[in-house]
């Protein structure tokens, strides 16, 4: 897979993108995918208000589609 995540996308494009991103989320504890706001909330937005470093969740992501 050739494109990179942002944290401005929004959590259900992400996942649409690299559906593995799934582990992350659930890693940090984050029920994004079931959440209304995943449709329109970016990654960034919904990193910050559960308290995590939405550049570390990019990192992790984009390191899962190099793989």
């Amino acid at each position: 897979m050739s494109k990179k995540i942002s944290k401005d996308m929004n959590i259900i494009e992400i996942v649409q993108t690299c559906p593995e991103s799934v582990e992350i989320f659930q890693k940090y504890g984050l029920g994004c995918l079931g959440c209304a706001a995943a449709r329109f909330e970016n990654l960034e937005a919904g990193a910050k208000v559960h308290g995590f470093d939405p550049d570390q969740m990019v990192a992790e992501i984009n390191a899962l589609i190099k793989e």
